[in-house]
């Protein structure tokens, strides 16, 4: 499969003054998962890494990391310019900064209110940095409702454009589904290795059915 595939992963940091940050709990394993199985079907792989529990190793996988939000809204944008085939948007983004950041370390001789307000949504600037690529978003969810799969995600296919988008969850346990814009649910997993070789043969299906058409 010689397709060029882009991968976002791990965490995202957003600062509230020169030491401290706000982050989330994401280990990157999934986006790891994800980018091993497309170098073994054969794609160019790059994956952009965030601060995670295990980094990346791979010869065969070029990997650039980033730690704060915008960083890593700047590495997209400079990847995107280069038209990958396929963009897997794993990355657990920050939804939230702080309003104001502090240029010094804040005394913690008291207590301290933050004020904070939302991030740009990152992935609704993919399709329009690169229109061509085929674009599979993620959407982790506390609790999901199996039969409500879609209203879950449906923002991700009318306001990104994604082809593709990955629901899922951690509580009690590991669930995954991959999701068409048609509201399908083309796999269901408890696995998250299985999830990855399914994603990949979803992606290798539409990229055959794109190469037969030309």
């Amino acid at each position: 499969m010689k397709i060029n595939v882009l991968i976002t992963c791990g965490a995202t940091w957003t600062a509230i003054d020169d030491v401290r940050v706000i982050s989330n709990i994401s280990t990157g394993e999934m986006g790891h998962l994800i980018a091993k199985a497309f170098k073994r079907a054969g794609a160019r792989v790059t994956v952009i890494e965030g601060p995670v529990t295990h980094s990346l190793s791979d010869r065969g996988i070029k990997i650039i990391k980033y730690r704060f939000f915008d960083e890593l809204a700047g590495l997209l944008k400079a990847e995107l310019v280069k038209k990958y085939d396929v963009v897997i948007h794993a990355a657990a983004v920050s939804d939230f900064r702080v309003g104001k950041v502090n240029k010094n370390k804040i005394t913690s001789a008291k207590p301290l209110t933050l004020r904070l307000v939302r991030t740009p949504k990152l992935i609704e600037q993919i399709k329009l940095l690169s229109p061509e690529s085929f674009l599979v978003g993620f959407k982790l969810g506390s609790r999901l409702d199996p039969k409500n799969i879609f209203k879950t995600v449906k923002t991700l296919f009318s306001k990104s454009g994604c082809d593709l988008v990955v629901a899922n969850t951690l509580k009690n346990g590991y669930q995954g589904y991959i999701v068409n814009a048609d509201g399908e649910v083309l796999s269901k997993t408890d696995c998250k290795q299985t999830l990855a070789k399914e994603l990949l043969k979803y992606v290798s299906l539409r990229a055959k059915r794109s190469n037969d058409t030309r």
